[in-house]
Parts: C-alpha cells; structure tokens; sequence
C-alpha cells in the first residue's frame, strides 16, 4: 500500500542533532516570511489571465525541463521508466520546432512522469515536487504507476477550484513581489493589465535583450523590426539601435522594472571603439559577421548595457557559460527548454574586469553575477564581489539550486565575500508551484550552514538569527533596488 505523503520537518536541515536544533531555531525565523522572487521565468500572462490551470500534466510535467531531461535521459533504462514509453520529449507533450508527434493525452502524460518518479530520487526536483504535491495539493498517494489515475484525479479535482487558480495561489504562497523576464520587445500587456487589476508592483517585468545583442545570428534582423516598432525608433543603423534599446529599458522601467537579465556564452565585456562597433553592426546587416566578430559585438553591446544600466539604474544581471541546445536535433525537433542546455567552463576575472574598472565603484551600477561553473565561486567570484562595491553574487543557479551545491556555495564564497555581497535567494523558476518550495528549500539550507557556524562557536545565536533573515527576505530586496524615479 502507498504511503501517503508527509513531508519530514526536518528534511534537508543538518544530520548532526546539535547542529539540527540551532537549525530549527533559525529556520523558525523565516520560514513565514514572505517571498521576494527577483529572478524567474512565470509567464505574467498567467496571472493577468487568472484562468484554472489546464490540467496537472500541464502544470506539474511538461513545462519543467528539469523532469523533462532526467526521464528522457532514462529511456533506455531496464524495468517502469523504459515501459513508460518515455523516448523523447514529445512522449511529455513538448511540442515545438518540428515536432508533430507530441503526446496530447494529459492523463498519458501523467502515467509517463509516474512511471518515471524514480528516476528523481535525490534530485532537488524530486524535492520541489514532493513539496508542491503534499503541501499544495494535498495528494493522498506519491506517484507511481499504481497511483497515477487516483494522483491524476485527485490533482485535477484541486484545479477545478477557485482556491488553486494562479492569484489566490500567489497570495497562499505569500509572495510579495515576483518579477518575470520579457524579451526586450515585449509590449507588456499583461504587466499592464496586472498593474491595473492586482495592484502595481507586485509582480515586475525583468528586461531580456539576448536576442538583440547576438548580431548576426539567425533570425537577427527579425528582432530589430521588432524592436524598431516596440520603441518607435529605427533600429538599422548603429546610433538608432542604441537608443532604441535605451527606451525600451525606459519602457521596462515604467513598468516597474528592476533589472536587466543577460544570459550569453561568455562574460566578456570588452568594448570596442565606436567606429569598430559601427562596421560590425553593418556588417552583421549584410549577413557578413564571423562567429569570432559576433562574439565581440555581443561583449561591447554588454559593456553598453552596463553603462546604461549605470544611467538607469536597472540592476544588470549576468549568467554566462551555458551551451544551449547541445543537442541540435533534439531542438530542431522540439524547440527550447527540453533539457539539452549544458554548463561550461565560464572565465571571469578578465571578462569582467572592463565593467568593473568603468562602474565597478559607481554608485548607481548593480551587477550580480550568477554561474553554473561552481568551480569560479573561490577562485574568481568571492573575490571579486569581496572588492567591487557594485557587484554581488548571484545564488545557486540552474544546475546548482541543489542542497549540496547550496550548502558547497555557502562555503566557496562566505569567508572571502561574506554574507551580504550575495543577492539573497533566486528562484529561477517556470514552474509557479515550486515556487515556495524552493524558497523552503534554500531557507532549510541557509539554516543549516549557520547553524553550523554557531555551533562551532564562530558566530553566535543572535547574528545568524540576522543573518538568516538577510539571506532569505532583505538581502533580495536590498540587492535589486528600484531605478531612480520609480
């Protein structure tokens, strides 16, 4: 017989039972306070829509390319997750690209993600889903292939309340200001409509030019018809670009925007004479850039939107060194997101050094760098955040929001950055369920590594009591400001 599921109240908190109790206290202090979610991807159209999510396929599977990847990954795993039929992404719904043959059945699609429930064990998405399906559903039965219809019925019975619609979930979760990411192009309709009908500032637009600052890659010129009709300003030439780009971060900033997010290969910001950056960009509009020359364009272009950044005040976000699409045909077939986006090795300290030498002391710049590349939290990260008064570092990210790789991060950066050059939990998430989940999770983390530090007497009660509550709720807030004016 399944058990039913429980969550224990000391899961992810320290094995030690010393150590356990100090972690309990502390998390007492924070695991009620509210939610500051300052990077992730929930699509405002959901809120501003306000409709009964589909179904729980659609909720809880096909969108998370974390679960995604790992049953894909085990398709030719012996015994349930190769019997559930899990060959490609398409067998969990992921259409796009090409794909034709994408799954359209939810309760097929459920039955697939329950057969495959092993293959998460140990996993933090394993961790976030036991949360969001006992804690936010209140499921009577852990998945498996047993229990699928009775989970699947019980899930979509939820759904059909008015309880579990997107904005009274907003508020169970307590969440007090979420900011999603919009392509720099984006009309912000449902920011707008939000604003007007939710109450501004809750929920922020976050300004995504990648797509822009690319020269020359495919689909380039597109992006500058969109951005030359989203800003009203011609965007062909060099000087009409520019600005078009700064009114559109004008527009973000109406909008309650605070901050920029860019997510390149690379961190480079090395600018180029203006004249160098002029021939590239014509260049680039007659389809005649080399890889190396776009890759230079796109490390001036972040140089400008660090100086704007500086003017504006958006607070500029940069994670560099993932290889997305690893897998070609894979994206071709079923577009972004299916879990084929690969860490590699990322390079900081030169990269970096042209923005910090230019803003890295100026009182209006923020930058906060995140990484999948744990191995630059001590040698680069830490000490370049222990010394630029404008930088912070990013949490955990991606395929580092793990407990262990938290707990790692904690121990790479605090002794050479201490705790307040960081920027407070992130989720960066889609899923909009796993949201508290994952704020519990880093809250039961940060508990834990300054539990630790008390008990071995190098921080006492009453400053890692403070220091808990900076990681989970001040420290987001102080480290993404609102522009100036706003």
């Amino acid at each position: 017989m399944p058990r039913a599921p429980s969550l224990h109240r000391d899961r992810a908190l320290p094995a030690d039972p010393g150590v356990r109790a100090i972690a309990r206290e502390l998390l007492g202090a924070t695991e009620g306070l509210p939610i500051v979610s300052m990077h992730g991807h929930v699509d405002a159209a959901l809120l501003a829509a306000d409709a009964p999510f589909p179904d729980p396929a659609a909720l809880l599977v096909t969108p998370d390319h974390y679960l995604v990847r790992m049953l894909v990954s085990q398709a030719s795993s012996p015994g349930a997750i190769r019997d559930s039929g899990v060959r490609t992404a398409a067998e969990l719904g992921v259409a796009g690209g090409a794909a034709v043959d994408a799954e359209t059945d939810p309760r097929r699609i459920w039955r697939r993600f329950c057969a495959g429930w092993s293959a998460l064990r140990g996993t933090p998405t394993r961790y976030w889903l036991e949360h969001v399906l006992s804690e936010v559903f209140e499921a009577p039965v852990w998945p498996s292939p047993a229990t699928a219809d009775r989970l699947y019925d019980h899930l979509a019975e939820r759904l059909a309340q008015p309880e579990y619609r997107p904005r009274a979930l907003f508020e169970r979760f307590g969440i007090e200001l979420l900011a999603t990411t919009d392509a720099a192009t984006s009309t912000l309709a449902d920011h707008h409509a939000l604003a007007d009908t939710f109450g501004a500032g809750r929920v922020v637009p976050t300004f995504r030019p990648d797509t822009l600052l690319e020269a020359g890659a495919v689909g380039w010129r597109g992006e500058l018809a969109a951005l030359s009709a989203a800003s009203g300003v011609d965007a062909f030439g060099y000087d009409g670009y520019l600005d078009a780009l700064r009114e559109r971060r004008a527009a973000f900033i109406r909008a309650g925007a605070r901050a920029s997010d860019h997510g390149h290969l690379s961190a480079d910001t090395t600018p180029l004479p203006e004249a160098e950056a002029r021939a590239l960009f014509e260049r680039a509009l007659e389809g005649r850039l080399t890889s190396d020359a776009a890759a230079a364009f796109t490390a001036h272009m972040l140089f400008q939107m660090a100086a704007m950044s500086a003017d504006d005040g958006l607070v500029m976000q940069l994670h560099p060194g993932v290889l997305r699409d690893h897998d070609r045909g894979a994206a071709a077939a079923h577009g972004p997101n299916i879990g084929y986006d690969i860490p590699v090795a990322a390079e900081f300290t030169r990269a970096l050094r042209p923005v910090l030498e230019a803003f890295g002391h100026h009182p209006g710049f923020h930058l906060i760098v995140f990484t999948v590349d744990e191995t630059s939290y001590s040698r680069e990260l830490a000490p370049l955040a222990g010394a630029y008064p404008a930088l912070r570092l990013g949490a955990p990210w991606w395929f580092l929001d793990a407990p262990d790789a938290m707990r790692r991060f904690r121990e790479a950066t605090t002794e050479t950055a201490g705790l307040r050059n960081l920027s407070g939990f992130v989720d960066d998430t889609r899923a909009f369920c796993s949201i508290p989940a994952r704020h519990d999770l880093a809250r039961r983390v940060d508990a834990g590594y300054l539990a630790r530090l008390v008990a071995e007497h190098r921080l006492d009660l009453d400053e890692a009591l403070d220091a808990a509550v900076d990681l989970a709720y001040r420290l987001p807030l102080e480290s993404y400001p609102a522009p100036r004016g706003l």
